[in-house]
């Protein structure tokens, strides 16, 4: 007997059954995914593009963008490297070779300063010690500190920025952790800000074998700078008193265009620093405000004109920049590169029902744990049925070969 079936038919049946049970997993074709990488119903979300950036000023040569109606940039900029750029925006209205890496004399006074000046309290005072003024380099500018006399740390500030002062630097410096700790520091600040022209070996600017900056990485001093209330102010400082012991005697500031020295001075300039090496030859950063918009034109070695042209092409760059606002186009900016965007989840299939959403990425862990047993599960039944299937073909064979033996 075949229990009432034929065997043929019995052998089908369970070939049949066998193939049906071990086809695909049930749920499998619900996460089929398209070529979008999405699961079917599931939306993709869309993808913001931000405005492309303007193209820093890296290319040498002058980058500027006229608009219809704007003027021409002076003739009579001869300087290695210029810039010019609004410190509200941070647009770079103008420039030349502005990556160029150049020494910078003492306008790298102004990293220091947005280094060292937040850590230092205004009125703490500090009696200044020999070793603090032994490696100051001959032929420095100097605001006059003595060994062995007691100022407070606003004077030494003072004697920076007016007097450009190396030796209120280091004595300064060594107040802020050492010399070459404040460089290491100062090496630092300008990478935060953007500034990756810049190498400081000298914390005061002076001459030392491969310290460079750039008018790009200066101008973001600059404007750095200048939102610290403090900064400012000292910057803005045309003349000042400075102790000696028992008296004081005036300084005055070294920017020509803050105090009218030998030079007109610059209406509504507000700092920030001026320099001059044999290695750098003049350099100057120079800020000035016009009702709400604020220009900064940093100049690097010119080439024509004696000692006094720093001032007169950092004049011409700022006057071009305030007839041309509005009609020129940013050829860079002075802002930072903002940091990525965290990539979106790549998974086609989100968490379960009754996935936590404040897990966090704990939340898409457990989904992927719930689909791993999924699958897992799926293997398993699929294995069973089919060793199942081939338990009920063998059956049908035997009874198959019954059968026959009895017809025979």
């Amino acid at each position: 007997m075949t229990a009432g079936l034929p065997a043929r038919v019995a052998v089908s049946c369970a070939v049949a059954w066998a193939i049906g049970v071990t086809g695909p997993a049930p749920g499998a074709a619900s996460s089929a995914t398209p070529a979008d990488g999405h699961a079917p119903g599931v939306t993709a979300p869309s993808r913001t593009t931000s405005p492309p950036r303007p193209v820093p000023p890296h290319a040498p040569g002058i980058r500027v963008r006229l608009r219809p109606g704007a003027p021409q940039l002076p003739d009579e900029v001869s300087a290695l490297s210029w810039l010019v750029a609004d410190a509200g925006t941070g647009e770079v209205l103008a420039a030349h070779d502005a990556h160029r890496r150049l020494p910078p004399a003492s306008t790298l006074k102004i990293l220091f300063a947005l280094t060292v000046l937040p850590t230092l309290p205004a009125g703490l005072r500090h009696t200044v010690t020999e070793g603090e003024l032994a490696d100051i380099g001959p032929g420095s500018s100097l605001v006059g500190v003595r060994e062995h006399h007691t100022y407070e740390v606003a004077d030494l500030w003072r004697g920076v920025f007016l007097s450009s002062g190396n030796d209120a630097v280091r004595v300064l410096a060594a107040l802020g952790g050492g010399w070459r700790a404040t460089a290491a520091r100062m090496q630092a600040r300008a990478r935060a800000l953007g500034a990756h022209d810049t190498r400081v070996v000298s914390p005061d600017g002076y001459d030392a074998p491969g310290q460079v900056s750039s008018a790009y990485d200066l101008t973001v001093f600059g404007r750095a700078g200048l939102r610290d209330k403090d900064f400012a102010r000292y910057s803005a400082t045309v003349e000042a008193e400075f102790p000696a012991g028992d008296r004081v005697y005036g300084i005055r500031n070294t920017n020509r265009l803050l105090t009218g020295d030998g030079v007109p001075r610059y209406p509504g300039l507000i700092g920030v620093k001026n320099g001059y090496t044999s290695a750098a030859g003049n350099t100057l950063v120079a800020a000035a405000r016009r009702g709400d918009r604020t220009l900064i034109a940093t100049v690097m070695n010119p080439q024509e004109g004696g000692s006094l042209a720093v001032y007169e092409e950092a004049r011409a760059l700022l006057d071009w920049g305030f007839r041309a606002a509005g009609r020129v186009g940013p050829v860079g900016s002075l802002s930072p590169p903002r940091p990525a965007a965290p990539a979106a989840p790549t998974s086609p299939r989100g968490p379960g029902p009754g996935a936590g959403g404040g897990a966090g990425s704990g939340g898409g862990a457990a989904g992927s744990g719930r689909t791993g047993a999924a699958a897992l599960a799926g293997a398993v039944g699929i294995t069973a049925a089919t060793a199942l299937g081939a338990g009920l073909v063998a059956l049908a064979l035997r009874v198959r070969r019954a059968h026959g033996h009895r017809r025979r």
